[in-house]
């Protein structure tokens, strides 16, 4: 009897880099060669953790949780996740860092990591000056303006932050470009790993 080994990628990249629609263009694309991978937005569990328990109303409310919080709430997420993972390839949606009123907090802490036990870890970025523009236009968000230098401090942690979290869990990273007009080419990148 031969083991079929599960494949767990985490997709992740600011808010405005087009990561969660990199990842629907991934998973549409795979799906359409029968190979399957159920796309999960740890924000969505997340959400729905904190609204089971009446902490918060809407998913951009989570960041004005308090770290404490966000921990535990963080915690029994990748709980679910990874017993999802066990059945099925999992592409998670996520990020690497939140951006709280007391700074950055891993998204993808020590704790979270080994209970989720990623093969892969893609960074979606793109030009400062691009996520600008897309924040400002996707009005379905709500969203703190920012500047391009703090977009491009938040990028560079985010790459900090994903080489610790290879050496914690053994998962190889790749970063992936998504200039503008360029999410199926993104997507195609990716879909080439995971195939």
């Amino acid at each position: 009897m031969s083991l079929v080994f599960k494949m767990l990628a985490i997709m992740t990249g600011i808010p405005g880099t087009g990561k969660t629609t990199i990842a629907k263009k991934v998973v549409e694309k795979l799906s359409s060669e029968g190979i399957n991978h159920k796309l999960i937005t740890y924000g969505d569990i997340m959400v729905d953790i904190a609204i089971a328990r009446n902490l918060v109303h809407s998913r951009d409310e989570m960041r004005k949780l308090n770290p404490k919080q966000q921990k535990e709430i963080q915690e029994l997420a990748a709980i679910k996740i990874s017993q999802i993972a066990i059945r099925q390839n999992v592409l998670l949606d996520t990020h690497c860092t939140i951006s709280t009123p007391q700074g950055y907090l891993p998204g993808l802490p020590e704790r979270v990591l080994r209970k989720l036990s990623p093969d892969l870890i893609i960074l979606i970025e793109a030009k400062p000056e691009e996520i600008a523009q897309r924040r400002r236009s996707d009005e379905a968000r709500e969203r703190d303006e920012e500047m391009e230098k703090s977009i491009a401090l938040h990028q560079w942690l985010n790459r900090s932050f994903a080489s610790v979290y290879s050496v914690i869990s053994s998962a190889t990273v790749m970063v992936i470009e998504n200039p503008q007009g360029s999410v199926d080419e993104a997507a195609e990148k990716i879909a080439s790993i995971l195939r």
